[in-house]
């Protein structure tokens, strides 16, 4: 099988190629800085805040089974809505709404029937959360799930599914020591979900162990 996995420089992106090598798996990992890729995959260097450009990336990708949109970025210092740097705002946008679908479209071309697309959200999205503390990280996963929500609409008819993925807190550089999950233990989740046989679940959110959860 070959999954591509986004931001595989650092945390569960980093966990989740190291298991996938370790599953057999065929791995093309992107990175943002050439030689941070775990050793075995094939390094993709490319820049998540350009998504005209990831199709030049991606253009010499051969039979994707799996795309898992892992890259993301906490957002900028200052993101209260009364105190908003805007173009932090427009960055993690673009970083955590935009690429996702960027890549998405980058990899269809290579992707057949059967294929799975699975994004990494957020529990922060989630809508009935009154929290405005960074609000343009919560901002971007839900925008992304609304987006993920329609792309599986539309590559349904492709037998192509697209799910989307709560990993809960990880104790990774982005969630840091206290936070309750395992890294290792999520990759390992997310894995499952990739290997499984997505259309039953297309359009869903999920929990990193596999059940559903609500947007």
């Amino acid at each position: 099988m070959h999954i591509v996995i986004t931001g595989a420089g650092c945390g569960i992106g980093r966990k989740m190629t190291h298991q996938a090598l370790a599953r057999g798996w065929q791995v093309t990992a992107t990175v943002r800085h050439a030689g941070t890729a775990p050793d075995g995959a094939e390094e993709l260097v490319a820049d998540m805040r350009d998504p005209d450009g990831l199709a030049q990336f991606c253009a010499g990708l051969q039979d994707v089974d799996v795309l898992v949109n892992n890259a993301g970025i906490i957002g900028p210092a200052r993101q209260a809505t009364l105190d908003m740097d805007f173009a932090g705002f427009a960055e993690t946008l673009a970083v955590n709404t935009l690429a996702p679908l960027a890549m998405a479209q980058a990899v269809l071309p290579h992707m057949r029937a059967g294929g799975r697309i699975l994004t990494i959200s957020s529990q922060m999205a989630w809508m009935g959360y009154a929290k405005s503390d960074r609000i343009a990280y919560r901002t971007s996963k839900a925008a992304v799930n609304k987006v993920m929500q329609g792309l599986a609409t539309d590559l349904r008819p492709r037998g192509i599914a697209v799910i989307l993925i709560d990993p809960g807190w990880v104790r990774t550089d982005m969630g840091g020591p206290d936070a309750d999950e395992d890294p290792a233990a999520v990759a390992a989740g997310i894995l499952d979900i990739a290997a499984q046989d997505g259309l039953a679940k297309t359009g869903r959110f999920l929990r990193w162990t596999g059940e559903e959860r609500d947007f």
